[in-house]
């Protein structure tokens, strides 16, 4: 490596620490953007009585639970015992696919009688299942849990994930985000830095396509981004396209009109990049599952891969990974031009048309569902009402939160403050510093980004999702051309918003921006 490389790839290093410690010294708040609705709780009332749910009995009472069959099975499972044995409580687990959780859940609570006490959910779904009577309110009971620790929770979870109209309606067992995951071995002998731009990215997958990564003797792969249709990952790479003047522009709709943002060169763009990566991944690569992404990045077959935090803690299990402390993480790639939705053309970043640029480069990192909730039914019995908040404070307290999130199995990641401000229990789990370092530095820039993106939150996201992602699929298939894959989602996207009622909506994604109706 050369002394301007060195230099390069030090500084750099250095700019991310000081971005990452001062985004904790703002206590992850994020600048210019609150993400508080209005009427949020972000304190406690001194007037509530204070109480601990997880000191109380539970004898004789049964709550049902319900959530996806994969990571998150694992992570509910894992608290049941000790619950069980603290309160007296019994819990009844079941899991379904995960493409079958919400119209199950649907189904279920549209009925009389609700046949799950407590569910763990996407926080995007609150909207439609609050709006329709179906979850309790728990704004009393998280003022009032001591055990809980509210006010620990990062701020984008605590308020956008968990409050809807100014009311607590689900519990934060999880952060979310999309980064970057590259080998550090490999980059390191190759004088490599990790891609800033998704020009970058390629250039690099490029490289390492059809190299033995990992000393098998076999041609590995450049890039490995899970794409398989019904797994809903649509939207990762276009967020630096469309969004640079802030968490409260937004990517998917115009606020005013909610018109999509979606026939543009921007989007088109971002197909085309997205596209492109497959020319460096796995044979069949459009339907590359997620699990069979991450296996092949931990096998040591890829060089870099796009996912949640999940996989820099899947990478240091002696059962799962060969690529231990050999994996770094950064803050997803970004772009030099972005949309000017005035023009609809691209224009290059400078400091107006990209004030939150790094480098010259708009970052716009994905908040991608934003972690795992848990919410109670509120048809279900006062009595198992209780057990059931019980069971999903003891799930998110520190005690249990701060294990989970360093467990490859849990699918759970940081979402507490604390957790960011301490690495010694990814350490302790398995970590090098350097590697913990990487891993928390990239979520925690990632997190206090003022370009942020947050995921889609109105009412009905599931079907626009639904449509980004069948369209999307189809169109990497080569069954469909760009063209009539961006006419299609706009077709589809206006056919809901107009159903659903476009000014209704409107308000709805307004106020899940910060902005005023």
């Amino acid at each position: 490596m050369s002394n301007w490389q060195n230099f390069r790839s030090q500084w750099r290093r250095i700019r991310y620490c000081l971005i990452f410690l001062a985004a904790l010294w703002l206590s992850l708040g994020i600048p210019g953007c609150s993400l508080s609705p209005p009427n949020s709780q972000t304190a406690s009332s001194p007037d509530s009585t204070r109480f601990n749910p997880t000191t109380q009995r539970f004898d004789g009472v049964t709550i049902n639970v319900i959530t996806h069959d994969g990571a998150q099975k694992t992570a509910t499972a894992r608290h049941i015992a000790g619950f069980e044995a603290l309160t007296g409580a019994k819990v009844n687990l079941t899991t379904v696919p995960f493409k079958d959780l919400y119209d199950t859940l649907q189904n279920n609570w549209s009925g009389q009688k609700s046949k799950y006490d407590m569910a763990v959910i996407l926080p995007q779904w609150k909207i439609d299942f609050a709006d329709a009577g179906y979850l309790a309110d728990l704004s009393d009971r998280t003022k009032s849990d001591t055990a809980l620790q509210w006010q620990d929770i990062a701020p984008l979870f605590r308020n956008f994930s968990a409050i809807y109209k100014g009311r607590t309606y689900t519990i934060p067992l999880d952060g979310d985000f999309h980064i970057i995951y590259y080998r550090t071995d490999l980059f390191k002998s190759a004088g490599l830095t990790p891609p800033e731009t998704w020009d970058e990215y390629l250039a690099i997958a490029q490289r390492f396509h059809r190299k033995d990564l990992n000393g098998d003797g076999e041609p590995d792969y450049g890039s490995c981004i899970e794409k398989r249709p019904k797994e809903y990952s649509a939207s990762i790479l276009v967020t630096p396209f469309l969004q640079s003047q802030g968490t409260a522009q937004g990517v998917f709709f115009d606020p005013d009109t909610m018109k999509p943002l979606v026939n543009n060169p921007g989007f088109a763009k971002a197909l085309e990049i997205y596209k492109k990566t497959m020319d460096y991944g796995v044979p069949d690569d459009q339907n590359l599952s997620q699990d069979k992404a991450r296996e092949l990045f931990l096998s040591g077959r890829c060089a870099m891969t796009l996912d949640w935090g999940d996989v820099g803690t899947l990478a240091i299990d002696p059962a799962k990974s060969k690529v231990i402390n050999k994996v770094g993480a950064f803050i997803t790639p970004g772009t030099t031009q972005v949309l000017d939705q005035k023009t609809s053309k691209l224009v290059a970043c400078d400091k107006f048309t990209c004030p939150y640029a790094i480098d010259g480069v708009n970052h716009a990192p994905y908040a991608a569902y934003g972690g795992w909730v848990g919410v109670v039914a509120a048809k279900t019995a006062p009595r198992v009402k209780d057990a059931a908040y019980s069971f999903l404070s003891y799930m998110s307290q520190s005690a249990q939160s701060n294990i989970d999130v360093t467990l490859g199995e849990t699918g759970f990641n940081p979402y507490r403050i604390s957790q960011f401000e301490n690495a010694n229990p990814w350490i302790k789990a398995g970590m090098s510093p350097e590697t913990a370092n990487s891993y928390l530095g990239a979520i925690g820039v990632s997190l206090n980004s003022s370009n942020m993106v947050l995921d889609l939150t109105i009412k009905n996201n599931q079907q626009y999702m639904e449509v980004l992602d069948a369209i999307r699929a189809d169109f990497l298939a080569n069954k469909i051309t760009k063209e009539q894959a961006i006419q299609q989602i706009e077709q589809r996207w206006e056919q809901i918003t107009n159903k659903v009622g476009r000014e209704s909506q409107r308000a709805a994604y307004r106020a899940s921006l910060g902005l005023n109706p």
